[in-house]
């Protein structure tokens, strides 16, 4: 059976390296957090300058909870989100 995860995909707003910094540290550190206790594998921004992020995580359960919560996102920050199931080959 092939191993699955699902991936937190984040849309950002189009000014967010300007409005970030009142939350980085805490989004950051509920990441760091996430990858110590094993809920998330890796993540990252998409682009240079951002414009999204992806987070991969275990299970989706996970991934949607940690979207709800996430600074970026209850700041307005993130303009949509979804979670993708991801099939490793």
């Amino acid at each position: 059976m092939a191993e699955r995860r699902h991936i937190l995909f984040y849309e950002y707003v189009g000014d967010i390296v300007e409005r970030r910094a009142p939350f980085r540290d805490a989004h950051l550190g509920e990441i760091r957090a996430g990858k110590d206790d094993g809920r998330i594998l890796m993540a990252g921004p998409l682009g240079d300058p951002p414009h999204g992020a992806a987070i991969v995580f275990v299970d989706a359960a996970n991934a949607e909870v940690f979207a709800e919560r996430d600074p970026y996102v209850t700041g307005g920050l993130v303009t949509n989100w979804c979670v993708e199931p991801w099939t490793l080959v």
